[in-house]
């Protein structure tokens, strides 16, 4: 039976796809989001404007997408993925040419009605040509050199792409949501314990190399790497941003000062506060306990994806649904983490919480792609 046989002998019609959707997962989507206009309105001094009605239009926009996505048979999108692959690429390869520039950073292309970050679309197109690719490959070959290589390459190329604009943090985020794929499928373990390992001699060699002949960085990105160690170094340069986080992330204490009573955000000491940093907002007016629900409510949300995966029948569509959890988990671990100070400044947003258009609603048609093979699985 051909792939094209097998989905169409158990795909739902008319209302039957509304009953199917994974209602759970939607209702904790929008639960999160919640959570972003609540703090936008706080961050903007009690006001729409001019952060949160902007995001909940483009929330209901996003929706409506995710909605439409989930409609749409999975085995269509996974024909289009090669397609949509070449396009992001030929989109990243406009903001080279035509891109807008921005917070010293050239990532957009201006639309006119909205800015469209390219990167962002990377981020679900990759997954979905990884899917095809190991869902057309044979399961025994998947771990054989020359197979192994493809998808470096596809993950290599838009990678280095969106470091050139630059964008440290949605690079890190391919190539780990890249190489977790690449795990799932089936390589083989030796691969990432290589690179791994190669990862670790390279960060070697760089602190070994400080101050010899041979020194791999510059004096200044050794500072950049104190400075991250250490901000107390440099508390009003590069360690101000992080030392003004942990400063309101220990002010919230374990209930936190209240809602719209966080001095660090109110008093615009935290910068960035309704996009990067706005988890340390959060975590000063609602403390641990509001840190903790939010956290909780992402780790259901990679729950409900994880049991989606299990569920389905075929491995482009489990493939592509564990793709889409391992990006979405990227993003709010890399934040909280960045916002702690246990990792640098990179400049990912909170996913659903942070004020952007292009990432809202890039995720949530990644998440109709989860829809979309929840709908259409065999039942």
């Amino acid at each position: 039976m051909s792939y094209l046989e097998y989905h169409a002998k158990s795909t739902p019609t008319g209302l039957r796809k509304i009953l199917y959707l994974n209602w759970p997962l939607t209702l904790l989507l929008a639960s999160v989001a919640g959570v972003g206009f609540l703090m936008l309105y706080s961050v903007a001094g009690g006001s729409f404007s001019p952060w949160a009605e902007p995001q909940f239009k483009r929330f209901l926009l996003g929706m409506c997408v995710m909605l439409v996505v989930a409609m749409v048979p999975i085995w269509f999108w996974r024909n289009i993925s090669v397609l949509a692959y070449l396009m992001s690429i030929v989109l990243l390869l406009a903001v080279e040419f035509f891109g807008t520039i921005g917070m010293g950073a050239q990532r957009w292309i201006d639309l006119g009605f909205m800015r469209l970050q390219p990167s962002e679309l990377m981020k679900i197109t990759l997954v979905m040509l990884l899917a095809a690719y190991y869902d057309w490959l044979p399961a025994e070959r998947s771990s054989r050199p020359i197979w192994v290589l493809v998808p470096v390459l596809m993950i290599l190329f838009p990678t280095f792409l969106v470091l050139r604009q630059p964008d440290l943090g949605t690079s890190i985020l391919l190539l780990a949501a890249g190489g977790g794929v690449m795990f799932l499928a089936g390589v083989h373990w030796g691969y990432f314990a290589a690179v791994i390992a190669a990862g670790v001699g390279l960060v070697t060699a760089v602190f070994q190399s400080r101050g010899t002949d041979w020194q791999l960085l510059k004096n200044y990105q050794y500072r950049r790497i104190d400075t991250f160690l250490d901000p107390s170094q440099d508390p009003l340069g590069a360690g101000y941003h992080i030392t003004q986080s942990k400063i309101a992330l220990g002010s919230g204490g374990w209930s936190g000062r209240g809602y719209m009573q966080g001095t660090q955000s109110r008093l615009n000491f935290l910068p960035e506060k309704h996009t990067d940093f706005i988890f340390t907002t959060l975590a000063e007016e609602f403390g641990f306990i509001g840190g903790f629900t939010l956290l909780s409510l992402y780790i259901l949300i990679i729950v409900f994806c994880v049991a989606t995966a299990l569920a389905a029948k075929d491995r482009f569509s489990s493939l592509v649904t564990l793709g889409v959890a391992i990006t979405f988990f990227l993003f709010f671990a890399v934040n909280m983490s960045m916002v702690m100070g246990l990792a640098p400044v990179v400049g990912v947003p909170l996913p659903l919480v942070s004020y952007g258009g292009s990432a809202m609603l890039v995720l949530l048609a990644a998440f109709g792609l989860v829809q979309s093979a929840n709908i259409h699985r065999p039942r």
